[in-house]
């Protein structure tokens, strides 16, 4: 039997931890054979874990795991993990503007929104309460809107590195689009878990514990803004790293105690953080204005990324290591179908009111069908907070995974004709320009 505490479950947890972390290297490794996103891997692998190991060792194996540890590993890895997400969104932001963009992003949040809403009715009106569960109507209907219409922004971007569409009119786009609808749906899903757990009345606590912290992270901000403390990420970046890692994590906890998600942590830390140096009073700033936390920033988002996998095994154990009695079929096939439809064909219809021709609005819309991480984690959090069942969740994930399977060789077969490597990408002020 193992001991709650002392040597012996610390050995344990380091041996179990080291175990997620080896098999999330090698589904990133299935994932690069098969020309997938690492993600595809480590989510396909992580979540199996689970159920494998107790239908060979029998429940007791579940048991015996650190898994309050593990857990506690994961939460951690994702709030490090969202700092550089929601970093990432701030320096994305600014890159386009125009009627392009406000249409595609329209049309890639409200339709797939839509067909969440009606995804969530169908299980209200439904009499399988494993689909249903217990949450409030709200909180669910929320939740699931938000569920398809996100976009994975660090899995986009990797795929627009892969096929050289960074700087392209399409890579601009889908990723200007992609930032303001995942910035509003990181807002929703916050939102969906207040109605969740504690209604509209936690809905005005979390308006005005937000409030409150929007302010303070601004005056950081403006205190880090200054030239001294400028120096301190280049001089020192592994200890302005330490010192991110420590703020970010300890502002989640102070969300969680109010009964907040800690997303709301992960983002006050990463809005305390001025995006450029400026220029001193008698000269051109070294290195231009760029980015003073850029390296300290990628130092905590990569030490997330590595311990966001040990999310996706303890989700196996906890989610998915009963079986279900029936296989939820019908929600599978339902999501994953308005999932795609929504998402491709809200931003197609975006793209094209806002005055982009049909090849270029169904790139689009192929592009910002990447769910991702970023819906995994969304997922995790709404299955934490009560709003989605186990096979609710399931149904969701394999919409999540299909998805982003599918992304990269959708737009192969519309890139026509393909650009040679090694040539230079359309800038973006050519092709008419943004509209």
């Amino acid at each position: 039997m193992i001991p709650a505490e002392g040597p012996a479950r610390i050995a344990l947890f380091g041996v179990v931890l080291a175990a997620v972390l080896l098999l999330a290297w090698a589904g990133r490794l299935l994932a690069g054979a098969l020309r997938q996103p690492a993600v595809i891997g480590e989510v396909a692998l992580g979540m199996a874990a689970g159920p494998l190991v107790v239908a060979v060792a029998g429940p007791g194996a579940a048991r015996a795991l650190p898994l309050d540890w593990l857990s506690w590993c994961g939460h951690a890895g994702l709030v490090l993990y969202l700092v550089g997400v929601i970093h990432e969104l701030r320096l994305a932001a600014p890159l386009v503007r125009g009627r392009a963009v406000g249409w595609t992003a329209a049309g890639a949040l409200a339709v797939p929104m839509l067909a969440g809403s009606a995804v969530a009715v169908w299980a209200l009106a439904g009499d399988e309460p494993g689909l249903r569960g217990t949450a409030p109507a709200s909180a669910l209907v929320v939740f699931l809107a938000v569920s398809l219409s996100v976009t994975a922004v660090p899995v986009l971007a990797r795929i627009l590195s892969e096929r050289d569409l960074v700087g392209t009119r399409a890579g601009v786009l889908s990723m200007t689009v992609a930032t303001v609808t995942d910035a509003v749906a990181w807002l929703l899903v916050t939102l969906a878990v207040s109605l969740a757990t504690g209604g509209l009345g936690n809905v005005a606590v979390l308006t005005a514990v937000t409030a409150a912290a929007l302010t303070g992270a601004v005056a950081v901000r403006r205190a880090l803004g200054t030239a001294p403390l400028l120096r301190l990420p280049a001089r020192l970046p592994r200890a302005a790293a330490v010192l991110l890692a420590v703020w970010a994590l300890a502002a989640a906890a102070a969300m969680r105690s109010w009964g907040l998600t800690e997303i709301l942590g992960a983002a006050l830390a990463a809005l305390a953080l001025p995006l450029t140096a400026p220029a001193p009073a008698d000269g051109p700033a070294r290195g231009g204005g760029a980015d003073p936390w850029a390296r300290p920033v990628r130092l905590v988002a990569g030490a997330g990324r590595l311990l966001v996998p040990v999310f996706f095994v303890v989700t196996g154990f906890t989610v998915f290591a009963e079986p279900f009695a029936v296989a939820p079929w019908a929600a599978i096939v339902l999501v994953t179908l308005l999932g795609m439809a929504g998402k491709v064909g809200g931003a197609y219809a975006g793209a094209r009111l806002g005055g982009e021709p049909p090849g270029m609005a169904l790139r689009l819309g192929v592009l910002l069908n990447t769910r991702g991480l970023t819906e995994l984690v969304v997922l995790q959090i709404g299955h934490e907070a009560g709003i989605l069942t186990p096979a609710m969740f399931l149904a969701l994930a394999v919409m999540a995974l299909v998805t982003t399977a599918a992304t990269g060789p959708s737009y192969a077969l519309l890139q026509r004709p393909r650009r040679p490597r090694g040539t230079a990408p359309v800038p973006v002020a050519q092709n008419g320009g943004l509209r």
